[in-house]
């Protein structure tokens, strides 16, 4: 269920339409956001949940992993079948991926 950040770099460049969820909070976003993630709010969560493909792949992310694991796990018990915790958070992908990305 946990993706290494290189591994997501690979599936978001090789597939534009997978989802990248960020749960994280708006003062978090303004310091550090990839490019195409989209804020996972109360409301995107429960139009996923209701409406959206149960077959689609879906990818979390959060500052650690600890919050992108618990939301996948959440749409995962909710039938999703593709869901998936980016390990580490955007401070590994700062660290590992892009180094001028700010850290918090």
């Amino acid at each position: 269920m946990e993706l290494s950040v290189q591994e997501v770099q690979k599936i978001l460049a090789e597939d534009p339409s997978v989802r990248l969820l960020d749960v994280r909070e708006d003062f978090e976003r303004a310091i550090a956001s990839l490019p195409g993630s989209q804020q996972l709010t109360e409301q995107l969560a429960t139009e996923i949940s209701q409406r959206g493909d149960r077959n689609a792949r879906y990818i979390f992310m959060c500052h650690h992993g600890i919050r992108s694991m618990v939301a996948a796990q959440y749409f995962a018990q909710q039938g999703f079948k593709n869901v998936y915790s980016m390990r580490g958070g955007i401070q590994a992908w700062s660290e590992e991926i892009d180094p001028e990305m700010p850290m918090y």
